[in-house]
């Protein structure tokens, strides 16, 4: 398809909502209106082009939403979705549909189900980094990491309050999904005293492996050193597992509790509260950029790939970078990590003394 063949662009919302990700939705439909492009809205993600649940999307119908958390078209986790035919389905309603490209917000998950969509169909598609998690290679940040980070780092300072009234030692689970990147910058930002990065997975990289007593000896070990300096609470950031929200606090707590049983310790799961709320600044700009830098890519011929933001410039990436390995035949390559940068860890083991 040539570039200027493209007449009307789709627009989804995919995977667990961030915030920001209207303001990504609002950037898109603003910019195909600028260029001359119709704009579609499809609902419920991946479920919406299966329903063939369309909604038009011109400059007024997306006023007044960049400062709305969530998403106003609303996501869905699609699981028929990942069947070839089903697939096909969706690129059968698209055309009828008359769209001729993809902007797809979400995760990794939503990544692989949209390269599947142009391997298989032909349909052009490009995606936008929308998690809190903050764990899509070739963006430095995604839309709603910033967000979250400021939930989760105003809770924090409350817990430190009344850790501090009581002299208690506090457990508090962060979202993250394995990247640990919300656990490192609230830790850094709120000053607690450890940080519990994410289990590891098996070789495989497909499996949790539990955490054991080396892991609850350490934290022993740190929060006796504590004592040692006087400090009479404490706060242990924990990267939940990626599983199941408040199960990794729960059992840290419980064996702490079982090695340390003289202390007060409580245990805080943050959860959901971290996807929700109003954008900040920084998500409301980072969502804006990448919207106009996705129709922007599509028309520049960026199939297949995310748009990010690297040293504060917008570049595009493979979205086969982003994707789960799961399908050998067509040669998918194995997901890459966007890793958290060493320095952030030596500092933040730093500011614990």
């Amino acid at each position: 398809m040539a570039n200027n063949q493209i007449k009307k662009i789709g627009v989804l919302t995919s995977g667990g909502d961030a915030p920001g990700m209207n303001a990504a939705i609002r950037a898109v439909a603003r910019t195909c209106a600028t260029n001359s492009i119709e704009c579609v809205g499809i609902n419920q993600g991946y479920k919406g082009l299966l329903d063939e649940d369309f909604t038009e999307l011109t400059p007024r119908a997306v006023g007044n939403i960049i400062n709305r958390g969530g998403s106003f078209l609303r996501s869905a986790r699609c699981k028929e979705f990942k069947f070839p035919e089903v697939r096909q389905k969706a690129a059968e309603n698209a055309r009828k549909a008359g769209i001729d490209a993809l902007v797809v917000i979400g995760g990794d998950g939503s990544f692989t189900g949209a390269l599947k969509l142009q391997t298989e169909t032909g349909i052009p598609v490009i995606g936008i980094p929308g998690t809190i998690d903050n764990d899509i290679y070739g963006s430095d940040y995604s839309i709603g990491f910033d967000t979250a980070i400021n939930t989760a780092m105003e809770a924090i300072d409350k817990i430190r309050d009344t850790a501090a009234a009581h002299d208690r030692i506090f457990f508090v689970e962060v979202m993250g999904h394995g990247s640990g990147y919300i656990a490192v910058y609230t830790g850094m930002a709120t000053g607690v005293e450890q940080i519990v990065m994410p289990p590891k997975k098996d070789k495989e990289n497909k499996n949790i492996i539990p955490d054991g007593d080396e892991l609850y000896d350490e934290i022993v070990s740190e929060l006796q050193k504590e004592d040692g300096r006087k400090k009479s609470s404490s706060i242990v950031i924990v990267s939940e597992n990626g599983k199941s929200i408040g199960e990794r606090v729960r059992i840290i707590t419980e064996e702490v509790k079982k090695r340390m049983p003289e202390k007060d310790i409580k245990e805080t799961t943050l959860g959901h509260i971290q996807r929700g709320g109003s954008p900040t600044t920084a998500d409301r700009v980072l969502a804006t950029r990448l919207g106009t830098g996705a129709v922007e890519g599509l028309l520049k011929g960026e199939y297949g790939m995310i748009t990010g933001v690297r040293d504060n410039k917008i570049v595009y990436t493979p979205l086969r970078d982003n994707t789960v390995a799961y399908d050998a035949e067509n040669d998918f390559d194995v997901k890459r990590t966007h890793e958290i940068i060493e320095e952030f860890r030596r500092v933040a083991n730093i500011m614990n003394i």
